[in-house]
């Protein structure tokens, strides 16, 4: 694999779209919970289809979060939002039909978070768009499943943050869902921040590095 490269949004945007110019292409963009993987995804989206005329839209892996239904009686659902929590092979079969730039349209599921659960066919990958933005947590663990993921990712771009600021941004997160300020510290510290150290210690490397800023 090619030795990391930090770029900035708009060089890598640029890069995809030069990649894109003859075939589809699905870019995988990892960080940690609170990285600002979400915003940094649809920023580049943004700018491939409307800067450079390239059509792309994103694709979160938190659509194939399993359901509290599900969850419950494995006793995961306290754990939800870690690894074991998603459908790993749901999202390669998705990738597996995305990948082969075939003329029809796709429908995935997307998260709601007002209801805390994954709508099916929330979005539909239309089958005229050249770039798919996939962002999530562990899109570059090392370990399996997650590790057969990578085989349809054309691009891999990993996002830095330091630990403070993810700190900081989760807690905010949980205030900003109506937790008094214990219950979000717990949340935070007893699932989202264990989560994080475990996507920082053992992602693999990436194509290109994004530096998530104190605001970004």
């Amino acid at each position: 694999m090619s030795k990391k490269t930090d770029v900035d949004l708009t060089r890598l945007a640029r890069i995809l779209a030069a990649k894109a110019r003859d075939k589809r292409i699905v870019v995988a963009i990892a960080g940690a919970p609170g990285s600002g993987k979400s915003t940094m995804a649809e920023a580049l989206a943004a700018q491939l289809t409307e800067d450079l005329g390239v059509t792309s839209q994103v694709l979160p892996m938190d659509g194939f979060h399993y359901d509290n239904a599900v969850l419950e009686p494995l006793g995961l659902l306290p754990r939800k939002g870690a690894p074991e929590t998603f459908d790993v092979a749901g999202l390669a079969s998705v990738l597996t039909r995305l990948g082969q730039d075939a003329p029809e349209d796709v429908a995935v599921p997307v998260f709601d978070r007002s209801q805390d659960l994954a709508r099916a066919g929330g979005r539909i990958i239309r089958a005229d768009t050249r770039v798919i933005v996939l962002e999530g947590n562990y899109l570059l663990l090392e370990n399996r499943p997650w590790a057969e993921l990578r085989s349809g990712f054309d691009v891999t771009v990993s996002i830095q943050c330091d630990i403070s600021v993810l700190r900081e941004r989760l807690l905010q997160r949980w205030l900003d869902h109506g937790y008094v300020r214990s219950e979000a510290l717990k949340k935070a510290q007893d699932n989202d921040l264990p989560n994080a150290e475990l996507v920082t210690a053992h992602n693999a490397r990436a194509d290109f590095v994004l530096t998530s800023g104190a605001t970004g």
